[in-house]
């Protein structure tokens, strides 16, 4: 089991930024590749971005590409998200999740890649 805690959401206005970050405990973190994703309201779950196991390889949706980053600190089990240049249609819950590694880090755009999820945690951005 891996159990995964998201930190770091909030109320921001357009424009602004935040850090999320996941906390992963249970089994070995460079076993797996990292996800985010989102959901708002009435929509479905939708991919942010990746990042494989090494930290080497990243993936983004082309919605985020350019304003978002994903990084990862193995030595603490954490991997991050720097949102930078929000704008109100990033709000939504947005969840981290762990796929076992194996394959290229743009398959992980799906979540049937994923074995754990997050709680999620809220991120609110106002116009």
């Amino acid at each position: 089991q891996v159990q995964l805690v998201e930190s770091g959401g909030g109320l921001v206005q357009a424009g602004g930024s935040l850090r999320l970050s996941c906390a992963a405990s249970g089994r070995t973190f460079t076993n797996y590749n990292m996800g985010w994703f989102r959901q708002a309201p009435g929509k479905e779950r939708e991919f942010v971005a990746a990042i494989s196991w090494s930290g080497r390889s990243t993936y983004y949706a082309d919605s985020v590409k350019g304003r978002f980053s994903i990084s990862r600190d193995n030595a603490k089990n954490t991997v991050y998200l720097q949102m930078n240049s929000l704008k109100p249609e990033d709000t939504a819950v947005y969840y981290c999740a762990a796929g076992r590694r194996g394959s290229q880090v743009s398959l992980y755009s799906s979540p049937h890649r994923y074995d754990y999820w997050g709680q999620g945690t809220q991120v609110t951005v106002s116009s």
